[in-house]
């Protein structure tokens, strides 16, 4: 009783935490973010059923009855979760539902209609000209209109002709509607990072494993040949037990939809020439012509989600939402599922993670239209003693440097190997002239996956797990949060891989959570807990 109690006081500091490092994650009422730091101490508390009453009373009232409210629908789901069976279709197709029509989203839609066995049956957008591109693209090429259309999410996935999900939305809506489309019993695609925060990953494993499903998550090059080369190559020990890991991504902002020309045209009044975003704070006359109301296709409030609300502004939603804290992570969390995830394969580091991470970055103010650190370095130590390697390994990432070429590249006392998008290069020349390695050299033979939403749709039908199932996932993030963390707070982050937890700072603690506004919550024990509301 005196640990929970000691988790309820931790939780009581998170707003002056939280608002002191990084004033863009608090929302309006202090009682909110009190709230949603103390069910996320709850949660991880809850280890059995006599535990629950103990925490209800440390709550406050009106935590105590979210909580009661919650933890009665989770027992009611799990009294049921054997109810329902994981099924393909009864006319042995896969149905599945889409979600978001932004840059991932139809290059996932367009693998999935390649398949014959397989239907995409519904699309879900909550901007009404992305959704209708969805359905264009769906019905045309089916050559019907059976493709049926969804604001809200929850209206699909509660449909019980839907097999599996694919998600593609921004960062901070991943822990919703991967947690709910769980508990509707549902395969799911989702796209990386796992989610915003290590919490909201944690949620997220917690519902996927719970109601035994298939996940895929989008870190796709695991499935190209080239990657897999350079991590059996490594794998196998042909360079040697490696020392050092280099993992390179790109650094500032990557204007996608190409919106910042007219965006800046529309700055072109003001006596300075402005062409940066992360210039802009508020309270500038640049920042008051930067401000306008959401188009009327977009519910923008459902947008914004649980995270605080904002004012529209255009260069930060669509694709941009990466480089602004409130939504997304910057380069270093839409990469590190990457070309971090492919480090971690070469090392057999898909259950483990680093014991020591230290950031250092430069950002733009906190509160800039964009401000997502522009360039950055995170050192990460993984000590043998707990990833079970032969030596302790240590791993740069690094963001906009030259010194580092994107990409993963592994160093041994024999050699080394570089793989990225655009090619492979290894110290020996012969390697880069195979398309695999020899089978004699293969005592160690990775997952094979020739397409990515394949693998997916296959393990579907099998129950096996995916090349990048819902744990790997987790794990492969893992050092980005930590990497930002530690930048935030600005010292080493030392970190317990086995209970996930950052060792004696509870500011840095604080930090692996984010509070939600209102309605929206953390999933406690089940994701139930989002459809609940707020039952004061």
């Amino acid at each position: 009783m005196a640990a929970l109690r000691d988790l309820a006081l931790r939780a009581s500091d998170a707003e002056a935490t939280v608002n002191r490092l990084w004033p863009i994650l608090s929302v309006s009422a202090a009682t909110e973010r009190m709230e949603s730091h103390s069910l996320c101490y709850a949660d991880r508390a809850i280890q059995s059923a006599e535990k629950m009453n103990g925490i209800a009373m440390i709550l406050s009232p009106v935590s105590r009855r979210r909580f009661l409210a919650t933890a009665g629908a989770a027992a009611a789901l799990a009294s049921s979760r054997h109810l329902r069976a994981t099924r393909v279709s009864a006319n042995n197709r896969i149905n599945i539902g889409i979600f978001g029509w932004g840059m991932i989203g139809p290059t996932n839609t367009k693998a999935f209609l390649g398949y014959d066995d397989c239907r995409v049956v519904a699309a879900c957008d909550i901007d009404k000209n992305r959704l209708q591109m969805a359905l264009d693209a769906v019905n045309g090429k089916y050559g019907n209109k059976d493709c049926a259309s969804y604001h809200d999410y929850r209206e699909l996935l509660a449909r019980d002709d839907i097999d599996a999900v694919m998600i593609a939305v921004p960062d901070h809506w991943h822990e919703i509607i991967a947690t709910e489309a769980a508990a509707r019993k549902k395969d799911i695609y989702g796209e990386k990072p796992l989610a915003r925060t290590i919490h909201e990953q944690q949620a997220i494993v917690r519902a996927v494993e719970q109601n035994n499903l298939i996940w895929q998550t989008g870190s796709w090059q695991r499935s190209l040949p080239t990657f897999h080369k350079a991590a059996e190559i490594v794998r196998n020990g042909l360079i040697g037990n490696v020392t050092h890991v280099e993992v390179g991504l790109p650094g500032g902002p990557h204007d996608f939809p190409h919106t910042l020309p007219a965006f800046v045209a529309r700055l072109s009044s003001l006596p300075e020439k402005i062409t940066d975003p992360a210039t802009i704070v508020p309270g500038t006359p640049a920042w008051n012509l930067a401000v306008t109301d959401p188009p009327p296709t977009l519910d923008y409030d459902t947008w914004i989600g649980p995270s605080k609300m904002e004012p529209y502004i255009d260069v930060r939603v669509f694709q941009n939402w990466r480089w602004n804290y409130n939504t997304g992570g910057g380069q270093l969390m839409d990469w590190i599922g990457h070309h971090g995830d492919i480090a971690h394969w070469g090392l057999g580091f898909d259950s483990t993670g680093p014991s020591e991470v230290e950031g250092f970055g430069e950002f733009p103010p906190a509160n800039a239209i964009w401000n997502a650190a522009t360039k950055y370095t995170i050192e990460c130590l993984y000590r043998k003693e707990v990833t079970g390697y032969p030596n302790d390994v240590h791993m740069t990432i690094a963001g906009g440097s030259p010194a580092i070429a994107m990409g993963a590249k592994w160093i041994g006392p024999d050699g080394w190997v570089w793989v990225d998008r655009s090619g492979f290069d290894s110290s020996n020349p012969e390697w880069a002239k195979m398309d695999s390695l020899p089978e004699s050299e293969r005592k160690i033979q990775l997952y094979v996956s020739t397409e990515h939403r394949r693998n997916f749709l296959d393990c579907v039908r099998s129950r096996k797990p995916t090349i990048a199932p819902v744990e790997t996932g987790h794990h492969s993030t893992i050092p980005g949060h930590l990497g930002l963390i530690s930048m935030l707070v600005g010292r080493k982050i030392h970190w317990d891989v086995a209970k996930e937890e950052i060792l004696n700072d509870t500011e840095a603690s604080e930090l692996l959570s984010r509070a939600y506004r209102a309605p929206w919550h953390l999933a406690l024990t089940c994701p139930i807990a989002h459809m609940l509301g707020d039952p004061s």
